[in-house]
């Protein structure tokens, strides 16, 4: 390894000045930890008042006595040096904050009635007031640009005539003794849970002048045979009022009998009075359309949209329509980056969106008329953001500290901070300094990584490597601050900390991205190999000869491909979520139209495909020691595959270990199991690197 990190070393090109986030007081203070990182404050969710002057956001807590977090609602003054307010304080959870048309009102998610509602707070002062009491939760919600209507989206069974009907059908599920389950049509789970018949709905129902529920619920969706917003993570951005408050336009995908192998999402309008159905906008697209939004003057209507039918990570461009000629035109067409979110500006001549670049989550401005792009803000992860008539509030992180709010004017510039949510803890930790680098990766392709120092760095000390590598395969692990897999935890404790935007990653242009589909094993493996020479090379203190790999989900397919075809490379290897056999991933998984883009098809059709990068089949040359962890309720790679893995581990000898999490999906979020999978793993790197 060290010739090869040599040859390579005059291929290494610096990108990014080191950056660090370190208190006065370093020498005093302690290493970031886990039990820092589940401790931490976490933002989200920001609004602008329609006046500019506040900013609305939910503010998550970790209550470890609980083993959950509590989330409430916060305000912060457009301004220097303003002190947040809390605005609610209860044992329940507060989220979803909105404000009304004239800001008088904010009305919000809560769940202190003991179901999902909505609820609000007057400005001028008072307890939260309850405003929907339906026998079923809401799960997401809007509120109307005259404020005398809400949108509200709730799980409903599509045969049932009323609301009372669905809840009275849950009730004698959960009383009955009987535990079995019938299906007809996939998906018969997703991700973390089975369906059991219920569709998310849209409804719309009226608001008196005191903002108070007027009439009944009226279904705009229920006909539809579709989930509104998406299941599981689609949210309030995929439906939206008109300016005048009189349509609504959303997306859906038709579920049918081929839901688990369709991206066919489409955007469609209907009237908010439900007096007839939805009218689907984008029928001539087989792929994915989404997140509908109004020009402010009701002229246009814009939405982001892929070209590639069941292909999930195609490029995201921006399309916009004259609702009155029906031209519709791509904006983006030439601009090679994948739009994550977007708003119109006050003006309706330019959209602000965010998306990916060059290992950031950037924002940027892109005027409609010319397709000219401005960027707004160009390091770190923009998380989220909203657009005033003056400025734009966005959330920002980056890889030396989690989401605070900032501002900016609507035209760029100098920004703004308004939060220092986590300034008393952080104070008192040192941080790990980063620094992003490139070097020649496969077919001597510019390839993209950072290195975090260890916290209490040393100059002319030599550190232990923890490589993590990013699962997706499409995603990117960039400046960005995470709470699952996060470098600070690694450089906290002692360790140089070493990751790669290998190819198939976004922000580096499409065919970066392309690149992967049917080449799991190949260009991402060459990329690791070469990224690690690389970096050990360029930067003397990461030891080469004391390293471990880490990964989940397609990282952890990595650590199973590592294991047989780059045996000589790792003291050990930690396997998250890992796809062990790629031909039972193809069946076993629920969103199949991952797996048959990325392999050409169905295994039945494409079994050579399966077979090419298939980890099972290089299990004779397995002989580094693993760490195998798992989520029993994990849909999306289930733990079969992770027990598959530890099973070729034991009988093969290797010295091995498996952690299962029998409450957990394909994630592990509950506060102290996170706290005891960090242990897991810092202790298996301790045990192979600190020899």
């Amino acid at each position: 390894m060290q010739n090869l990190a040599r040859g390579l070393a005059a291929t290494l090109a610096l990108s990014m000045p080191l950056c660090v986030a370190l208190p006065a007081s370093a020498q005093e203070s302690k290493p970031f930890s886990i039990d820092d990182l589940v401790r931490l404050s976490r933002v989200s969710e920001a609004a602008l008042s329609p006046d500019g002057r506040y900013v609305l956001y939910t503010q998550r807590d970790t209550d470890m006595d609980a083993n959950k977090g509590r989330t409430d609602l916060w305000q912060v003054e457009v301004g220097a040096d303003a002190k947040p307010l809390r605005l609610t304080q209860n044992e329940a959870n507060d989220t979803s904050g909105r404000w009304s048309p004239d800001g008088k009102r904010i009305y919000f998610l809560s769940t202190r009635s003991g179901s999902s509602q909505v609820w609000r707070l007057d400005r001028s002062g008072g307890e939260a007031m309850q405003v929907t009491r339906l026998p079923v939760d809401v799960n997401a919600f809007d509120v109307a640009p005259r404020g005398d209507r809400l949108l509200l989206s709730l799980d409903v069974y599509a045969d049932c005539a009323d609301l009372d009907c669905t809840a009275k059908r849950v009730a004698e599920d959960e009383k009955s003794k009987a535990s079995g389950m019938a299906f007809d049509r996939v998906f018969v789970r997703h991700w973390g849970s089975w369906m059991d018949g219920r569709q998310a709905t849209l409804y719309a129902i009226g608001l008196d002048a005191q903002g108070a529920v007027s009439g009944n619920p009226v279904s705009l969706t229920g006909k539809l045979d579709a989930d509104v917003p998406s299941r599981p993570f689609g949210g309030a951005e995929e439906f939206t009022f008109s300016p005048d408050g009189t349509k609504v336009a959303f997306a859906a995908r038709v579920k049918g009998k081929s839901e688990p192998w369709s991206t066919n999402f489409d955007v469609y309008e209907v009237p908010v009075d439900g007096s007839t159905g939805p009218r689907n906008l984008t029928d001539d697209n087989d792929a994915w359309d989404t997140q509908p939004a109004w020009s402010p003057d009701g002229q246009w209507l814009a939405w982001i949209a892929m070209s590639r039918p069941t292909y999930e990570a195609d490029r995201f461009e921006l399309k916009l329509r004259n609702l009155k000629s029906g031209e519709t035109r791509s904006v983006t067409r030439d601009w090679d980056h994948s739009i994550g979110a977007f708003q119109f500006s006050h003006d309706g001549r330019r959209v602000i969106a965010d998306a990916d670049r060059l290992g950031q989550h950037a924002l940027f401005a892109i005027d409609l008329k010319s397709g000219k792009v401005t960027t707004l803000v160009e390091q770190g992860q923009v998380t989220e953001f909203d657009v005033g008539a003056q400025r734009i509030v966005y959330a920002l992180a980056s890889l030396g500290g989690p989401v605070d709010l900032y501002s900016i004017a609507g035209s760029g510039g100098k920004s703004a901070r308004l939060t220092r949510v986590n300034e008393t803890l952080l104070s008192q930790r040192q941080l790990g300094a980063y620094e992003q680098f490139s070097f020649a990766g496969w077919s001597g392709e510019t390839v993209h990584g950072y290195v975090m120092k260890p916290a209490r760095f040393a100059e002319g000390e030599k550190y232990p490597i923890a490589m993590i590598v990013h699962g997706g395969p499409q995603v990117s692990f960039g400046n960005a601050w995470s709470y699952r897999w996060n470098p600070q935890v690694y450089a906290g404790a002692g360790y140089g900390v070493l990751f790669i935007d290998f190819h198939g990653s976004p922000g580096y242009g499409q065919a970066f991205t392309d690149s992967i589909n049917q080449d799991w094993g190949g260009k991402p493996l060459e990329d690791l190999r070469k990224g690690f020479a690389a970096a050990t090379a360029k930067f003397p203190w990461l030891d080469g000869e004391r390293a471990c790999a880490l990964g989940a989900s397609y990282g952890g397919f990595m650590m199973n491909w590592i294991a047989g075809n780059w045996n000589d490379g790792f003291r050990c290897l930690v396997n998250h979520a890992g796809i062990f056999d790629q031909r039972s991933m193809g069946y076993m998984t629920e969103e199949l139209w991952f797996t048959e883009w990325e392999f050409g098809g169905p295994v039945y059709d494409k079994d050579e495909n399966y077979e090419k990068h298939n980890p099972l089949n290089h299990v004779k040359q397995w002989r580094t020691p693993m760490l195998v962890t798992a989520g029993q309720l994990d849909y999306r790679v289930p733990y079969a595959q992770s027990i598959a893995a530890f099973n070729a581990l034991q009988r093969r000898g290797i010295e091995s270990r498996l952690v299962m999490y029998p409450d957990e999906n394909h994630w592990i979020l509950k506060p102290q199991n996170s706290v005891q999978w960090h242990t897991e793993v810092l202790g298996w790197l301790d045990a192979h690197l600190r020899k």
